[in-house]
């Protein structure tokens, strides 16, 4: 019973860009260790740049600053 959770920042992915990364994940896991997709849970968590660290800083810093 594979658990799989992804983390991304909240800034823009689609209902289906996250729908995809759903049905990518779970096929892997079928494809290469032979899971059962009914069995295997994804979950996607969507986090705040301002809680996302990088460096030591803040991404929603950083991407100020590369616009």
């Amino acid at each position: 019973m594979p658990y799989v959770n992804i983390k991304i920042t909240r800034d823009g992915a689609t209902a289906e860009q996250k729908k995809a990364l759903i049905a990518g994940v779970t096929q892997l896991l079928v494809d290469t260790l032979g899971k059962n997709p009914a069995t295997t849970t994804v979950i996607i968590d969507e986090i705040d740049t301002d809680n996302w660290g990088l460096g030591g800083r803040p991404v929603t810093e950083l991407r100020q600053e590369n616009k």
